[in-house]
């Protein structure tokens, strides 16, 4: 047990530092333009920061997929598999790049449209976006990137382009604006370079620690074509629950916006209690697809750890990485509980802190009083969704590690209609209490299926195992 919580928090703890820093992107710009005299720069970045925020979103399988058919090659200690679904990724991320530049036009005019900026705020939009667009071949490949090296248990590397980009950005959007006069294109061009020097990093340190697997890459198209329809059904299956995902995300944010300010801002602050619980949770998830693939792919290949690896995986400055002495199915229960208890823990401290403190920690998000009273009502959903979501982050990560997306998708479709309908039928009577209700049950429901479904995949893979 010792050695599981060791494996699990080891992955876990960056993980979460990763994620910290994610919103951080986006603020560094809002924070930059916001000392210039034109608040339209603001909205501008507002909006732009969103676009690719979705985009992005959307090809998230380049990461989660890459992730556990990683973790899975490592822990059948089969390199070749490893470094092929690298490299399929990589041809994927790249492809999709290419698709995003070629058709920024028709997608820019698409987003504009659903959005519905100012024209005062959209000209800059315009602006923001054809520069920033020039770095989603090394955000994606970025994806792919950390993807592998969570599957090869390794979640310090993605903390480490992660931070490295955020302070690149700050730096060079300071001296594009402030050194050199530059407006949004500055901004822009701050983000653009902190994604760009975010891959050289990714690479570096994939040079650095495992370079050495550089003679198990695929060397010609045949190869890279054997196994591409079980890695498109993976990432297929998680591009469309992530579909669901965006749709009730941006609906919960639309259904708010319609219903005035106030509530928008009121639904803006508490989904902020969501997202801090979020960003701990799935650092935990992380650990899930990293471990649960690796004993999944042990025990898939009747793998026994004590047995020598044939390819040794360097990390820590060479150290080899050693596997945790477990049989493979042995290994998936064991951290399958102890994710679980992780997640109780967190839960507990979650619940308790927003319900003693939510109306300090909304005080703290802002200064308006009148918007603080109002979110008062609502303030127990935002109490129980820690609750509510605990299970379906922790079961997403073990469904990416097996591989299992096809479940994912499935809880995520019932959910999301499930959401929908509840809405409808009580936005009447209900108002906002309804959007809150429906996305509570929202995220029971995905873990609740979720559960079911492991369990029946539980008990196929461990008969056959």
């Amino acid at each position: 047990m010792r050695s599981t919580n060791r494996e699990i928090l080891r992955l876990a703890i960056p993980s979460i530092v990763s994620n910290l820093t994610v919103p951080l992107l986006g603020l560094v710009d809002v924070a930059i333009m916001g000392h210039i005299d034109n608040v339209a720069y603001i909205g501008a970045i507002a909006v732009g920061s969103m676009i690719f925020n979705v985009s992005y979103w959307l090809f998230g399988f380049l990461r989660m997929g890459t992730s556990g058919m990683t973790a899975q090659a490592l822990g059948a200690r089969d390199m070749r598999t490893a470094m092929l679904t690298l490299t399929r990724a990589q041809v994927i991320a790249i492809g999709v790049a290419v698709m995003m530049i070629m058709l920024q036009l028709p997608l820019l005019s698409l987003a504009l449209w659903a959005i519905s900026p100012s024209a005062e705020v959209a000209p800059h939009v315009m602006r923001y976006f054809q520069i920033c667009v020039w770095g989603a071949p090394a955000t994606l490949m970025v994806y792919v990137l950390s993807g592998w090296f969570i599957g090869m248990q390794n979640t310090r590397f993605p903390m480490i382009v992660a931070i490295s980009q955020n302070i690149i950005n700050i730096v060079a959007s300071a001296v594009f604006v402030f050194a050199m006069g530059m407006k949004i294109e500055g901004a822009a061009l701050g983000t653009l370079t902190a994604q760009w020097a975010g891959f050289a990093i990714a690479v570096m340190m994939w040079y650095g620690g495992y370079r050495q697997l550089w003679r198990y890459r695929p060397t010609n198209i045949k190869t890279l074509r054997n196994g591409l329809r079980r890695f498109f059904n993976v990432n297929s299956d998680i591009f469309l629950r992530t579909v669901f995902l965006v749709a009730v995300n941006l609906f919960f944010t639309s259904a708010g916006a319609r219903q005035g300010d106030m509530i928008l801002a009121v639904n803006t602050l508490l989904m902020t209690l969501f997202m801090l619980f979020s960003y701990v949770m799935d650092g935990f998830a992380f650990a899930g697809e990293a471990l649960g693939g690796k004993y999944y792919g042990m025990a898939q290949h009747n793998a026994r750890i004590e047995e020598p690896h044939p390819c040794p995986v360097p990390e820590k400055g060479g150290e080899l990485y050693q596997p945790i002495i477990q049989d493979g199915g042995d290994g998936l229960r064991e951290v399958t509980r102890m994710l679980f208890i992780w997640g109780i823990a967190l839960v507990v401290i979650f619940t308790a802190t927003y319900a003693i403190g939510g109306r300090h920690i909304l005080s703290l998000l802002t200064s308006h009083a009148d918007v603080v009273e109002a979110a008062m009502p609502y303030l127990p959903w935002a109490i129980a969704v820690p609750v509510c979501g605990m299970a379906a982050f922790i079961y997403d990560g073990l469904f990416i590690g097996i591989t299992a997306t096809r479940g994912m998708l499935i809880a995520c479709a019932i959910a999301a209609i499930v959401f929908f309908a509840v809405f409808l039928t009580l936005y009447p009577t209900l108002a906002n209490h309804a959007l809150w209700l429906a996305f509570c049950l929202f995220l029971i429901i995905r873990g609740v299926t979720q559960h079911i479904i492991f369990k029946k995949l539980s008990f196929m893979f461990f008969v056959l195992c």
